[in-house]
């Protein structure tokens, strides 16, 4: 800790940073030189057989659907629980304004549709009727971003964080692979308050194993890296895992963090990866404005401010098309990211 000021001496806006824990380099500071990859489900799939299980411990949770249970996978519940599911068809105003008034009776409950729909055509209801009262109501978007692929810009996602960020008191979860969704929405069923939680459609690497341990509001290090530190979620895991391990062989030390909770943001991560690479690339399956981008920006900027470069959409809907080919046009690959960690490099040097 010699490396900060005694409180005393330091000016106020920098006195709550002293005080976080700083976390510490693995041993040796080792890094993984390739990783194995391996495909696992996708994270929708892994939200609705959580979601079956915690049906059989916690008798209070119900779940609400817009007629896309198949989609979403709560259709898991549905069959198991015909008596707790509740089909509103397609009237997500309906559903999340019903979801209110079950919370305010005891329930716990989980209202799923895709991502777009969900929060888009419901907000005003979500803000008056779920995030002013603060109540216990559980949001999944499933077909989160543009990795739905050939629906469509009407059915994808890229102002959903923008929208749940911007609602007070709101949990907000983007989870990489099917074990963290599990992890995270057992816990979320938990959680006290409203929570929004993203799903993807497509299959997703596994990132983690289930002896990790994976908490809200507690940003994942993949890899420590001195010059530059990626922060990302859901599939832009994997993708800046590849960019670092490309960079690592270009002799440019890459860390990866795992945010796979946008709020409350792992501030301890934020201020650590500022004074341990002093360069961030923030990279999501969103627009740059409003996401996670905007939120650590937020946050290091109060303290210990550093160059940073975004990786996402920018100022653009997407079009139709395969996942692959939408990620390559819109500038969300590896290739991209390490090109964002070159600019990046270049502005801290």
């Amino acid at each position: 800790m010699a490396w900060l000021r005694t409180r005393n001496s330091m000016p106020r806006q920098l006195k709550s940073w002293a005080m976080l824990k700083v976390i510490q380099p693995s041993p040796g500071g080792e890094q993984p030189t390739q990783r194995k990859k391996v495909m696992g489900k996708a994270t929708r799939d892994a939200y609705g057989e959580a979601l079956l299980e915690l049906g059989k411990e916690i008798p209070e949770i119900v779940v609400l659907d817009a007629d896309l249970s198949k989609s979403t996978k709560s259709n898991l519940f549905a069959k198991a629980f015909p008596e707790r599911f509740f089909n509103f068809g397609i009237c997500e105003a309906n559903m999340v304004s019903a979801a209110a008034g079950l919370a305010s009776c005891g329930k716990i409950p989980f209202a799923s549709s895709f991502a777009s729909f969900l929060i888009c055509k419901s907000f005003d209801q979500i803000r008056m009727g779920i995030a002013n009262p603060r109540l216990n109501v559980k949001l999944v978007g499933s077909h989160g971003g543009i990795s739905l692929g050939e629906d469509g810009a009407s059915q994808q996602s890229v102002e959903d964080f923008a929208l749940a960020l911007s609602l007070p008191g709101f949990t907000v979860i983007h989870p990489a692979d099917e074990i963290s969704t599990r992890k995270l929405t057992r816990q979320i069923a938990e959680k006290k308050g409203p929570v929004f939680m993203r799903t993807g459609r497509p299959k997703a690497e596994l990132i983690y194993s289930p002896e990790d341990k994976i908490q809200i509001g507690k940003a994942h290090v993949l890899r420590e890296g001195k010059d530059a530190t990626i922060f990302a979620c859901g599939l832009m895991v994997a993708e800046a895992l590849d960019a670092a391990e490309a960079l690592a062989a270009k002799g440019d030390d890459v860390g990866v963090i795992d945010m796979h909770t946008l709020r409350p943001l792992d501030e301890n991560a934020v201020f650590n990866a500022a004074r341990n690479s002093k360069a961030f690339v923030v990279a999501e399956e969103h627009l740059v404005h409003g996401g996670l981008g905007a939120m650590i920006a937020q946050t290091v900027s109060t303290f210990f401010p550093v160059p940073i470069e975004f990786v996402g959409l920018r100022e653009t809907y997407a079009e139709s098309g395969t996942p692959a080919e939408l990620f390559e046009k819109y500038g969300l690959t590896a290739k991209a990211i390490e090109q964002a960690v070159e600019n990046v490099l270049n502005r801290k040097d």
